[in-house]
């Protein structure tokens, strides 16, 4: 599976580098030509994504699948076995398979507030920017490192919570409470 890993970045980072190349034409001021084949890259990009998308969909199954039957075979391998057995009969792991079955969303919530609080810190340093107008032989000036630092900040500190649901909520379900509830949670996220 791995040895398609080229392939398919290759075909995920297609249509932005396409997207990118076309900004940069612009900003050079080329010739109006070099956007419009730019453009025409960028739209096969985003067929060869969509195509890429259930490329990384499928092998993410099943590595996952391929995870969770290690988890399995490993758990009941163990002398000192606390899980003999696994069943989605078995009301601790149906009931992990439901919080494992929230855990995305509640990561995806997490991180779109995070996106929400970065904006909100760009847009109000480029407020305050604009109130500190500098101007330069007749041209406004912007503190393109201020920016950078709001958004490298703001992506460090605003990933902590999430990075710490999806590490940490396995390991002190399976130790705090019990074991089988891993069993639960790694196939219900």
């Amino acid at each position: 599976m791995l040895s398609t890993l080229c392939v398919g970045l290759a075909i995920d980072v297609y249509g932005p580098i396409s997207d990118n190349a076309g900004g940069i034409a612009e900003m050079c001021s080329l010739d109006p030509s070099v956007r419009d084949k730019t453009d025409a890259l960028d739209a096969a990009g985003n067929t060869t994504a969509a195509i890429g998308k259930g490329f990384a969909i499928g092998s993410a199954c099943l590595v996952s699948l391929a995870l969770y039957g290690a988890f399995v075979t490993r758990s009941k391998s163990f002398a000192t076995n606390a899980l003999p057995t696994i069943e989605i009969t078995n009301g601790w792991i149906f009931g992990s398979l439901l919080v494992g079955g929230m855990l995305p969303y509640a990561f995806s919530a997490m991180t779109m507030k995070a996106v929400g609080k970065a904006a909100s810190e760009m847009v109000s340093e480029v407020r305050r920017q604009f109130k500190d107008l500098r101007v330069r032989n007749g041209e406004i000036e912007p503190d393109y490192e201020a920016c950078i630092m709001v958004s490298t900040n703001a992506s460090i500190r605003e990933m902590i919570g999430p990075g710490i649901l999806v590490i940490f909520t396995p390991i002190v379900l399976g130790v705090v409470v019990h074991p089988v509830l891993v069993a639960g949670i790694l196939p219900g996220a």
